[in-house]
């Protein structure tokens, strides 16, 4: 392990009171998301949905910075942390994600991406220096249980495409290595103004894939599609963006990435509710691993002793 690994590791985390709301919005926002992301690839080429989503989050990020008078406060080093991490998250994350949810549920495709927290963890633990306890890894194998009781289910009963699913595992790798970069590359700065630069990347890194692959005449205009991409913009890419990497400043890779476990049953629900995606009696029972899970692998991860107030942010501020 590397010493700026090892010094990140070491360091005590912030306080942050408002943990429980911050988690809670960030699960509600995040989970919706692929729901409005199912409704937007409906009616739009998936591509051109996110270019303009990324690109229009980027610019209205630094339009309301410069509103505020936001001082610029991202060195060479930060802008090129913030556009690799906006690649992964952005791009290939939800590029592939989008590809893959033309074919498959809403529900199936939370489901697999709700994976990424056995991958972090054991990635934290090697690189990072997290340390794996017994607590913290039969959370996660409970976490897992419960996604795969949903999984297997779902398969059962559904007519998923395997292509689909292929490209939502993609999605899941990319998520993975987007929260191991931000924890590795520790961008400094303003975290605002950091998550305008990975929109832009974002955008700008899909654009030609888009131009080639896709036709704005498959545009299909409708209230639901621009309900979508209003929720998708201003919600998801400006706000639940800054919360995950504030819950990953906070908390920790292997625990911010346990919540993921709650996006499944959040997914099915939305899924049910907004688009009348099929939910059995028997889907709702790997909640109760999941959410075992959770409390085990965040419980595991709480500091040992008080943290001081004024704790630096392993340089990124909210």
């Amino acid at each position: 392990m590397s010493a700026a690994a090892s010094l990140a590791a070491s360091a005590p985390r912030p306080r942050d009171n408002l943990l429980p709301l911050s988690i809670t919005v960030f699960c509600l926002l995040w989970s919706g998301a692929f729901v409005a992301g199912k409704i937007g690839v409906t009616d739009c080429p998936p591509l051109i949905f996110l270019t303009v989503r990324f690109l229009a989050a980027g610019l209205m990020v630094f339009a309301i910075a410069a509103l505020r008078g936001e001082t610029w406060d991202l060195s060479r080093r930060d802008v090129f942390a913030f556009a690799v991490i906006g690649i992964a998250n952005n791009a290939l994350y939800l590029g592939l994600g989008y590809i893959g949810l033309r074919t498959i549920s809403a529900g199936l495709n939370a489901l697999i991406v709700s994976a990424n927290p056995v991958f972090v963890a054991v990635l934290a633990s090697l690189v990072l220096g997290e340390r794996m306890t017994w607590r913290k890894a039969i959370g996660l194998v409970l976490g897992v249980a419960g996604v795969a009781v949903i999984v297997a289910h779902r398969i059962s009963v559904g007519s998923d495409s395997p292509v689909g699913i292929a490209f939502s595992v993609g999605a899941l790798i990319a998520i993975v290595a987007g929260t191991m970069l931000f924890k590795l590359l520790a961008p400094k700065g303003n975290l605002w103004l950091g998550n305008g630069v990975q929109n832009l990347a974002g955008g700008l890194a899909v654009l030609p894939f888009a131009a080639m692959t896709s036709s704005v005449s498959d545009i299909v205009p409708s209230g639901r599609l621009l309900a979508a991409f209003a929720f998708l913009v201003l919600l998801v890419s400006i706000v639940a963006y800054m919360l995950w990497f504030h819950l990953l400043t906070v908390s920790g890779a292997t625990a911010a990435s346990a919540y993921h476990f709650v996006m499944p049953p959040l997914g099915m629900l939305f899924g049910w509710m907004i688009l009348g995606e099929h939910v059995a009696a028997r889907d709702l029972l790997g909640i109760v691993p999941v959410a075992l899970g959770i409390y085990l692998v965040t419980r595991s991860a709480s500091p040992a002793r008080p943290m001081s107030a004024t704790t630096s942010q392993e340089g990124v501020s909210a």
